[in-house]
């Protein structure tokens, strides 16, 4: 991950990567309304003012590495290849990222990670704030499929299957993850259901938006 990295860059991503780790310990112990920055700043053992060097709000020491992935659907379907549709670039990413037990798709059985989604769950304006990263990621979909043409009502109700579909794909893992699974018992399970889930929309999405 840090590999081609300049020794300065290292320096701030292990700094942010402390506050993460800091700000997760609190908020897991006490919750979130409970722990103030000034707090997450004496714990990581920097200045307040360096945790809002890096992160705009306390949400963000929650979010941030969830709002990372928001174009992630809409940067897949732009990139696919000629001939491919917007749902199988979809499905082959979500399956890939399954493989590689990649948080962005509720496969990833770390403490701190696990922590997160407790603390998301648990807290209603995080949940808000989460929600409002679906709807993004949505709204962007929509414009790529806008961009190559298709009708504007169309392309809004493909993404909402699309998006839909591989939300409720993410919450399937991440429940059983919080009742106590290990990400690799479940991951043949996760990708099947991912199979069906996406199977569902061929019916109706498997020639949509195929790329010229």
């Amino acid at each position: 991950m840090t590999e081609g990295m300049s020794l300065r860059e290292r320096k701030k991503l292990q700094t942010r990567h402390r506050l993460l780790a800091a700000a997760t310990e609190l908020f897991a112990g006490r919750g979130f309304d409970q722990v103030s920055v000034a707090e997450i700043a004496e714990a990581a053992e920097v200045s307040k003012m360096t945790v809002f060097n890096y992160f705009a709000s306390k949400e963000d020491l929650v979010l941030s590495p969830m709002e990372e992935h928001v174009g992630d659907v809409a940067r897949v379907v732009r990139d696919r290849a000629p001939g491919e549709s917007a749902l199988a670039a979809v499905r082959a990413q979500f399956l890939d990222a399954l493989e590689r037990r990649d948080p962005s798709v509720g496969m990833s059985d770390l403490p701190m990670v696990l922590e997160v989604r407790r603390l998301i769950q648990e807290t209603p304006a995080l949940l808000i704030r989460a929600h409002s990263f679906s709807m993004r990621s949505f709204d962007l979909l929509a414009e790529v499929l806008v961009e190559e043409g298709q009708e504007p009502s169309i392309a809004r109700i493909a993404a909402a299957q699309l998006i839909g579909t591989r939300n409720s794909l993410i919450q399937a893992n991440q429940l059983r993850l919080l009742a106590g699974d290990r990400a690799d018992t479940i991951a043949p399970d996760a990708a099947e259901l991912a199979e069906r889930g996406f199977g569902l929309l061929a019916g109706g999405l498997g020639d949509f938006a195929i790329r010229n």
